[in-house]
C-alpha cells in the first residue's frame, strides 16, 4: 500500500519536518512507498503533484492546521492524525492508516 502525507504544524519550523522525516523513514522500514510534502512557513516542500495524490491508496494528514491544496485528493481516503503521533509513533499512525482504508474498502 502506497501513501502520500502531509505534515503542517503553526510555525512549519519544527515540528513539520520532523513529522516528515518521521513518516519516511517509517514508511522505508515497512516497504512502503511514501511522499511527504511539509507545509509551513517555507511555504510547499516536496510538493505533492495531482498524479501522485491519485496513484496513492490514502492521504495521511499529520497535522490539524488547514491544509492547501486539498482538491489533489478528491475521492481519496484522507485520515487525519495529531503531528506529534507521527513523529512520537510513525509506524502506529502508518499501520492505523491502512487498518482504516482496509476496514472502509471492505464496507
Amino acid at each position: 500500500m502506497d501513501f502520500v502525507a502531509i505534515t503542517s504544524c503553526p510555525a512549519g519550523l519544527a515540528h513539520t519536518p520532523m513529522a516528515a522525516k518521521a513518516l519516511e523513514k517509517a514508511a522505508k522500514e515497512m516497504s512502503l512507498k511514501a511522499k511527504v510534502e511539509q507545509q509551513g512557513a517555507m511555504g510547499l516542500k516536496n510538493e505533492i503533484t495531482f498524479e501522485e495524490a491519485q496513484s496513492a491508496d490514502f492521504v495521511l494528514i499529520g497535522s490539524d492546521q488547514k491544509i492547501e491544496k486539498m482538491e489533489r485528493f478528491k475521492e481519496k481516503p484522507v485520515l487525519r492524525v495529531d503531528i506529534n503521533m507521527c513523529i512520537k509513533k510513525p509506524k502506529a499512525v502508518i499501520d492505523k492508516c491502512i487498518k482504516a482504508v482496509a476496514a472502509r474498502k471492505k464496507a
